[in-house]
């Protein structure tokens, strides 16, 4: 799994038993992306010259350090390739646009397969796009293994981007991107200190909230637009925050105010789509920021806030094993997608097999 954060790759390991149950986690490595490919997915992320030819080098690349990623997953586990029945990759989104028909995910797969000898499925997105969904969120189908009959609960996942999902008894699982998680916060931090985090949002805890700046972030029409939907970066980005800024206002505190609108833009969906919850689980890069965390409890009390480390799933590495759990599907025929989070006209068989 390599998602919006842009931050590197995470490779699990999973075992799965027959059945429903979730998989195993057997071993992860995670190995980040150099700065300089990191740069060029970026730019990718905008029109400009002989973006072709880029992509595509891009894409062989990508696979050359995924192929290196499972290569050093397997030997830390003592495993050999043959004993792999297939690799899930995601790819790395650079063009995500639901609406136009198409998102795009980069990443050689037929280079993956050759690289590794083992069977690669990939393109999870475009098959749920086809057939009139969003291609996102994937990841709600694996979270509904979480679910519990007497509890409320809510799975949230935060990435780049932060989405949910609602695990209530007697109702459809749904589930939607609300908006920024990481992304705004990672990309803020990078340009005024030169650092690709603010590791447990201290830097974010030594400033203040802006009211205003807040309140025009919150107004986005974005986040007021019901369910199933899903965003990127082509529509929250440091262009868009700078075009609420003022010179007056301190980078401690610009950092403090995006903090708090992920976490808010996120309690007002859980408020108004998941209402009565009572159990929110997080996990993704997010769930390892203790100021953020401190502020969705807040903003959700009296719900339970804590991470899926606590359901037995360890937070950093339940989106690579959903996509362990995608290729699964794959391979199985049978659907990874949920209509009623996507917005897709049925069930569909997602990814494409590329055979080693």
């Amino acid at each position: 799994m390599s998602g919006t954060s842009l931050d590197g790759v995470d490779a699990a390991l999973a075992r799965f038993a027959q059945g429903p149950a979730l998989p195993q986690l057997v071993a992860s490595h995670y190995l980040p992306y150099p700065e300089e490919l990191k740069a060029r997915l970026l730019a990718l992320n905008a029109s400009a010259a002989d973006e072709l030819h880029r992509a595509a080098i891009l894409a062989n690349d990508l696979a050359r350090l995924y192929g290196q990623a499972v290569q050093q997953l397997l030997q830390q586990a003592g495993v050999d390739a043959s004993q792999i029945l297939a690799i899930g990759n995601h790819g790395q989104t650079v063009r995500h646009r639901p609406a136009e028909g198409y998102t795009l995910q980069l990443g050689n797969h037929a280079l993956l397969a050759e690289l590794t000898c083992i069977d690669v499925v990939g393109d999870f997105r475009s098959r749920d796009i086809a057939a009139g969904g969003q291609g996102a969120p994937l990841v709600p189908a694996f979270h509904a293994m979480l679910a519990d009959a007497q509890k409320k609960r809510v799975v949230v996942n935060l990435g780049g981007i932060a989405n949910l999902t609602r695990l209530h008894p007697g109702l459809p699982v749904i589930g939607f991107d609300t908006g920024p998680g990481n992304l705004l916060m990672d990309a803020h931090i990078q340009r005024a200190r030169g650092l690709p985090y603010d590791a447990g949002g201290a830097w974010a805890a030594s400033g203040r909230v802006l009211p205003a700046l807040l309140e025009r972030l919150l107004a986005d029409p974005y986040l007021q637009k019901p369910p199933p939907k899903s965003v990127g970066r082509e529509e929250f980005n440091l262009d868009w925050v700078d075009r609420s800024l003022t010179p007056s206002m301190a980078a401690a505190d610009i950092q403090a105010t995006l903090l708090e609108f992920t976490a808010t833009s996120l309690a007002e969906a859980i408020h108004r789509y998941c209402p009565g919850s009572e159990e929110i689980y997080l996990c993704g890069g997010g769930a390892r920021n203790a100021t953020l965390l401190q502020r969705i409890a807040a903003l959700l009390s009296p719900a339970h806030v804590a991470t899926t480390d606590d359901l037995g799933v360890d937070a950093d590495w339940m989106e690579a094993l959903a996509f362990a759990w995608l290729a699964r599907q794959t391979l199985l025929r049978l659907p990874g997608n949920l209509p009623d989070v996507t917005g897709a006209r049925g069930p569909r068989i997602l990814g494409a097999i590329h055979p080693a």
